[in-house]
């Protein structure tokens, strides 16, 4: 699943006899009308189906599940709100005969105290407890809103609409994840070991192909092809090339014209590339400007074939909407305990440096390899600002996969070191290394700008069930 800007939510309105269901017309064209304006589709169940309008009894359970069953390719998750008290009956099995594995949002509207005589009141407040107990009872995940009640006409129903959306691209999306393996991990990087068969319990589906066939691949494309002379130009737009560098500008693009082919051909959300250190050796050139562009272009690309983290970074990425990095944590920052500097060679993408950027050589394996045949590393310093750090892994030893999570800051302190630099000030970072040393994670990190670290967690606690740790 790619990145997916618009949305389709099943929409439940749900009233009781005992209340005054008129309350419900005025809920349901509200919700409607945001869901619009904020960008959404919708699927409902028509007025005329039921006798209210709003669902309510089994009967109207039943339409409103067949609905929902003819459309489930296109529904991304449920919203449910509560205009009074709402019956727990019809609105349970609406979901639960619907067989839709998605995401759900229970929202209830608020009383107002000058408006709680019999004909008037709601009790949404009550009714919502009623709800989320037959969810709970039936063994079916929801996600609350952000107050227990609210008026559907206040800014709240607008931020958890959004912050739901997030939740639905990411449980989504890692459900119906293929990650994409170029090459096989390097001997001297066992911390990228992964479990493929963790990874697919969760229906996340890694596609092998060997480094031989992508390097033969792109062997065969015409050095003077029009596509060949295109993804240079792009490449040139996209960062600095001196002259020195611009012959290796072909290797580069014809690589990365057999990558998307092979992308395109396998639908691959995100990538994980034999990036160290046969393709510098056999093929003479480093991937990571390429890795970078793919990134840019929310198709995720990790170092050093590490699985798990093309996961995290898809991850990320789908819980943003923005571009993602893989970075190690690198080094300490002088003597401030509370700030690391994280880098890698030099594929960090161009929407989440913020930075002027270059193409030039990489450092450690330039020095052991010749920089000419290790030309492709994107030189840059990230700018300041907010960032969101994740990272999951396949513990084979007790069966499951476990995750950190955290936000931090990106500083503009600066650093004299070759790649791509991110100064990151995380609080109790000497406490978050030692969780991550003391349960076998890598040295490897997602990261992506902004916070969206609640996003994930709830993606993670209430729908995927990974072990997660919430650094604060």
């Amino acid at each position: 699943m790619a990145y997916k800007q618009k949305l389709t939510f099943g929409i439940i309105v749900g009233t009781r006899a005992y209340f005054n269901s008129a309350l419900a017309e005025d809920v349901r064209a509200t919700v409607l009308k945001e869901i619009k304006a904020q960008g959404y589709d919708y699927v409902i169940l028509d007025e005329s189906e039921t006798p209210t309008g709003s669902i309510e009894t089994y009967d109207d359970a039943k339409k409103c599940a067949a609905l929902f069953r003819a459309n489930r390719d296109i529904i991304d998750g449920i919203i449910v709100s509560l205009p009074n008290f709402g019956y727990e009956v019809g609105i349970v099995n609406s979901i639960s005969l619907s067989e839709l594995k998605v995401p759900v949002l229970i929202q209830a509207c608020d009383d107002e105290n000058d408006k709680v005589t019999l004909d008037k009141r709601r009790d949404a407040f009550c009714g919502k407890l009623s709800v989320c107990n037959n969810l709970y009872q039936y063994n079916i995940p929801f996600t609350d809103t952000s107050s227990h009640t609210y008026s559907i006409h206040s800014e709240d129903f607008k931020k958890d609409m959004a912050y739901f959306a997030g939740v639905c691209r990411v449980v989504n999306g890692l459900r119906k994840a293929r990650i994409g393996v170029i090459g096989c991990r390097p001997i001297g990087f066992q911390t990228c070991r992964a479990s493929e068969k963790l990874l697919q319990a969760t229906g996340i589906t890694v596609v092998p192909i060997d480094l031989s066939e992508m390097i033969a691949a792109a062997g065969k494309i015409d050095t003077d092809s029009a596509g060949v002379k295109a993804r240079i130009g792009k490449m040139k737009d996209y960062a600095y090339v001196s002259k020195e560098y611009e012959e290796k500008l072909i290797l580069q693009a014809k690589m990365a014209l057999a990558i998307d082919e092979w992308v395109i051909e396998n639908e691959i959300d995100a990538t994980a590339i034999q990036c160290w250190d046969s393709i510098e050796k056999n093929y003479g050139c480093a991937p990571c400007l390429s890795m970078s562009m793919m990134s840019d272009s929310l198709i995720p690309s990790a170092c050093e074939a590490d699985i798990a983290g093309a996961v995290s970074m898809y991850a990320l990425m789908l819980a943003a909407g923005t571009p993602p990095a893989l970075a190690d944590w690198n080094n300490n920052f002088a003597e401030n305990r509370n700030k690391c500097v994280c880098t890698h060679c030099g594929n960090f993408p161009k929407g989440f440096t913020k930075a002027p950027m270059a193409v030039g050589s990489l450092g450690v394996l330039g020095n052991v390899l010749g920089r000419v045949n290790t030309v492709g590393a994107i030189l840059s310093k990230v700018s300041e600002g907010p960032f969101t750090y994740f990272r999951i892994s396949t513990d084979d030893t007790s069966g499951r996969i476990k995750s950190y999570l955290g936000e931090g800051q990106i500083t503009n302190d600066p650093y004299g070191m070759d790649g791509c630099i991110a100064v990151t000030e995380v609080e109790n970072l000497q406490g978050l290394m030692k969780y991550i040393c003391k349960n076998g994670f890598e040295h490897h990190v997602g990261l992506v700008r902004g916070q969206v670290a609640n996003i994930l967690e709830e993606s993670i606690n209430t729908y995927l069930g990974w072990n997660l740790y919430l650094h604060k």
